[in-house]
């Protein structure tokens, strides 16, 4: 089953796991540093904050599905856009390591289709050898410093 995904980016981390908290009547699930989560049932929705150098806003959104078999149903959907797809399996991103496809739509908000394999001890890989502060790629582009980042219409924000 489909869970809705929604990724902010953040200022200040205490005050808006407050706000959230409030809003949703529920402590995040997982909370760290420089990031939470909450998985809610009502509604379904994977809800993300996190303060890692990005632009303040709108992160990225998604579908986060819970086998390999739905992440292909929904990657044999997005075939059937004029989009880039940009496949990363087993990557490092959010505390989680996540088979993933990205693309982006007519304005330019990043989209992640994704299946959650495992928790991970680190926000991604970037911690292990720089402090890269994101995981949306820019699509089309291989994953590096450079090219790690959130477009906004228009220009990067790297």
């Amino acid at each position: 089953m489909k869970r809705f995904h929604v990724h902010v980016s953040v200022e200040d981390l205490a005050a808006n796991i407050q706000f959230y908290s409030q809003l949703f009547g529920a402590n995040p699930t997982v909370q760290k540093q420089d990031y939470a989560k909450w998985m809610l049932d009502d509604p379904r929705v994977n809800f993300a904050i996190s303060r890692r150098g990005a632009p303040l806003g709108l992160n990225h959104l998604g579908f986060q599905v819970d086998s390999n078999e739905e992440l292909e149903q929904l990657n044999h959907q997005l075939k059937t856009i004029d989009v880039t797809i940009t496949a990363e399996q087993g990557t490092a991103c959010c505390y989680a390591m996540s088979d993933k496809y990205w693309i982006n739509d007519p304005q330019g908000i990043a989209w992640e289709q994704f299946h959650t394999l495992e928790s991970i001890p680190v926000f991604g890989e970037a911690d292990k050898t720089t402090a890269t502060p994101c995981c949306v790629p820019v699509l089309g582009q291989s994953k590096s410093a450079e090219a790690c980042c959130t477009p906004s219409q228009g220009s990067s924000c790297c």
